[in-house]
């Protein structure tokens, strides 16, 4: 979980007496929850704090859910997001899974019902980032073991700083696929500050060096989005 205990929920609600309930029932439930009143408000909050699940109602002011929705899936394809509707529109079910909602819940809707499917979303989240427990990679003529931060190719071994050790494994676990910015720093510093973004940069620039020797490996910046390890076999 977020801080290694409590799941942290966000909770996107615009109606005041709903909201409340809602919280109340999760808190008693064992999560963590930050409630907020519409999307601009639950925008800062997403991005000062790391959530395990996103709560989202569609119809709200200023900011609506899928256009919360969207925002986050720009920054991070993992995190769950389950939305709240009064609507029953087959149309707002498919946008909202065009957009990459894992869950939909229709109001009126039973405290009961809502917990049981946050609790299965959580479930299919845990189950799938499984793969994150891997701490053995080949890359090219290198091999690296994350638990050891050791990288060793034919002639040479690097014993990686933590920062160096986490950011590897990550490029490793999405490996030709793009890892955004926002997911890196989100994942090792836990902010997306200026300085963070200046340290990371740094960090990528060492693995850059050490991975150098074998031709077939670079770690490529992917304009206004991220870096991608490829891996040429």
């Amino acid at each position: 979980m977020a801080d290694g205990g409590q799941v942290k929920i966000l909770l996107l609600e615009d109606d005041k007496n709903l909201g409340a309930i809602i919280e109340e029932h999760l808190k008693l439930n064992g999560f963590n929850v930050t409630l907020c009143s519409n999307g601009e408000i639950g925008l800062k909050a997403y991005k000062q704090k790391i959530f395990d699940l996103c709560l989202v109602d569609i119809m709200m002011p200023k900011v609506d859910g899928f256009t919360f929705a969207r925002t986050v899936r720009q920054s991070s394809e993992e995190i769950p997001i389950v939305f709240l509707t009064a609507k029953s529109l087959q149309e707002d079910k498919i946008e909202g899974f065009k957009i990459g909602c894992d869950d939909y819940i229709t109001k009126p809707f039973s405290i009961e019902e809502l917990l049981l499917r946050i609790r299965a979303v959580l479930k299919r989240v845990k189950k799938s980032s499984l793969e994150s427990d891997r701490h053995q990679f080949t890359l090219g003529s290198f091999n690296y073991d994350s638990n050891t931060r050791l990288l060793t190719g034919k002639d040479q071994e690097y014993k990686l700083t933590s920062k160096e050790a986490e950011l590897l494994k990550l490029l490793c676990l999405n490996i030709n696929q793009i890892l955004t910015r926002e997911d890196a720093l989100r994942n090792i510093w836990g902010d997306e500050n200026y300085f963070s973004g200046r340290s990371m940069d740094v960090f990528i620039s060492r693995l850059r060096k050490y991975l150098s020797s074998d031709q077939q490996i670079e770690i490529v910046n992917i304009h206004s989005k991220g870096f991608r390890l490829n891996v040429n076999s």
